[in-house]
């Protein structure tokens, strides 16, 4: 298959997340692109295959493939991944942060066994936003940034809105666009640009596991101005054009790719 090449060429783009959803349209988007992809991907024997046919896919476009079954919210994965780019003289021109891994429960029930423990809030918070942070730290340190670098983190409209069991999972993207914001300003000087991305509703593996599932989706589809839902290829396209140089201005946003979904009740 021939590689669409484009001004991004030859960049790797390092994807936490990488192996469904969001994560992996865009591994694949960006691999058309030219660019190298490192993925980190937490797996089961079960969803392995979903991985190995992102692997495949990236390939297709003879670009490198450089894949990580482990969890993204581990230090010694963290080094173990920027040690493997820093051995490639990989050069980072996207930041992709897409982990979807949280406890769904809601704060307070009448049986206090079934509420949210302090350890799966604090494990949300740390696998669905802090972890930013920890990576963008090590790849800046390790110098592997390229110039005019991009980060981009999945966010959602529940960082703003309620919905039964999603409390954590919400107050995670709330923190997720403030550690953003923050980066944006840091990084600013060192022309690196930081930005999360909303999605709308979007039928994803992440997305089926919300208590309600189906009855979300089903709104969204009719709640969209333009008729559908969100999908992860649609993402995918955005991030691509928000890599391409000349962009990086554009940073300390929480920028919509929902056709218009936020806009209407």
């Amino acid at each position: 298959m021939a590689v669409e090449h484009d001004m991004i060429a030859g960049k790797w783009a390092l994807i936490l997340g990488a192996s469904s959803g969001f994560g992996a349209a865009t591994a694949r988007e960006l691999a058309q692109a030219g660019m190298h992809i490192c993925g980190v991907h937490l797996d089961r024997r079960s969803t392995l295959p979903m991985a190995e046919a992102v692997i495949r896919d990236v390939e297709s476009h003879g670009v490198q493939a450089l894949f990580f079954n482990a969890n993204a919210a581990d230090p010694e994965t963290r080094q173990a991944v920027v040690q493997a780019l820093r051995e490639r003289d990989a050069k980072v021109r996207v930041l992709m942060h897409s982990l979807a891994f949280g406890t769904l429960r809601n704060y307070i029930e009448e049986d206090p066994a079934q509420e949210v423990t302090q350890k799966q809030m604090e494990m949300t918070l740390d696998v669905m936003a802090n972890s930013l942070v920890y990576w963008t730290q090590d790849v800046f340190h390790a110098g592997l940034f390229d110039q005019d670098a991009r980060i981009f983190a999945m966010t959602s409209e529940g960082s703003t809105r309620v919905w039964k069991g999603y409390g954590p999972v919400s107050a995670a993207k709330a923190a997720l666009e403030a550690h953003v914001r923050q980066l944006a300003v840091e990084l600013a000087p060192y022309g690196i640009a930081a930005n999360s991305i909303q999605a709308g509703v979007t039928n994803t593996p992440a997305q089926n596991r919300i208590p309600g599932a189906e009855e979300m989706l089903r709104h969204a589809a009719t709640r969209n101005p333009g008729g559908r839902l969100t999908t992860p290829e649609d993402v995918a396209r955005a991030i691509r054009a928000l890599s391409q140089p000349g962009l990086g201005w554009i940073t300390g946003n929480v920028i919509r790719v929902d056709g218009g979904e936020a806009l209407v009740p």
